[in-house]
């Protein structure tokens, strides 16, 4: 199963949220404050972290923030506040999920195996482009190396670190270059059932990912936007 590290300094929620994901066989690392989380994230990457938003010394953003700059780990964020524009600064600093508290410790367990399973974890590959090449094989687009099975990409050759949301994205427009994809299609390719995100979040996505492909390369233009429509991979 798998390694999961949580920061909240609340530790009735610590507690709990610990027994309920070590019944269900993950191993979990947890910590009160947002610095000593960051650093244990750094120096021991795990395979999933959930942060909280609101904590002493750093808030959960700013961890996650920091964290992007160099791992696309699967994240998890949790907060009290009931304000959209959290949500929505989440995951545009690329949190793949997100729950407000307070929330049951079933529907926490599905969420994490959800964000689990698209990321390829517990013996279970993300959900891979039906191409000609074989469903879990390197998907190969112009410039664009895409590896679903080690959750790679590369573009000229060139890593470019992407989160699983990103990766299950850019692999949906990919697997067929040149045909539209609206943002509902998007969203079913890289969320569950059970996770609902509007328009803008996807977007968010879509922004940044862009922004990591043209760190590598400064033309990158492959990823086009139809206003009013979506979205679609034109190959280079």
């Amino acid at each position: 199963m798998a390694k999961i590290t949580l920061v909240d300094d609340d530790e009735n929620i610590v507690t709990s949220v610990s027994l309920a994901l070590e019944s269900h066989g993950h191993t979990v690392k947890a910590y009160y404050d947002g610095a000593a989380g960051l650093a244990a994230l750094e120096n021991e990457p795990p395979d999933l972290a959930i942060l909280d938003v609101k904590m002493p010394r750093m808030d959960g953003m700013e961890v996650l923030r920091r964290l992007r700059r160099t791992s696309d780990m699967p994240v998890i964020i949790l907060t009290s506040k009931d304000e959209e524009i959290d949500e929505i600064l989440g995951f545009n600093l690329g949190a793949d999920d997100y729950m407000h508290k307070p929330f049951s410790q079933r529907l926490l367990i599905e969420r994490v195996k959800a964000v689990l399973r698209r990321a390829g974890i517990e013996g279970e590959e993300p959900q891979a482009a039906t191409v000609a090449d074989g469903g879990s094989r390197a998907i190969k687009r112009g410039k664009l190396t895409l590896d679903p099975a080690r959750h790679d990409c590369l573009w000229e050759g060139k890593p470019v670190k992407l989160t699983v949301t990103e990766f299950l994205l850019l692999q949906s427009l990919a697997q067929r270059p040149g045909f539209v994809k609206s943002r509902d299609n998007l969203m079913d390719a890289a969320y569950d059932d059970q996770v609902y995100v509007d328009d803008r979040t996807i977007d968010s996505h879509i922004k940044r990912m862009r922004k990591k492909f043209r760190d590598v390369d400064p033309e990158f233009d492959a990823i086009e936007t139809l206003y009013g429509v979506g979205y679609r991979y034109r190959e280079t």
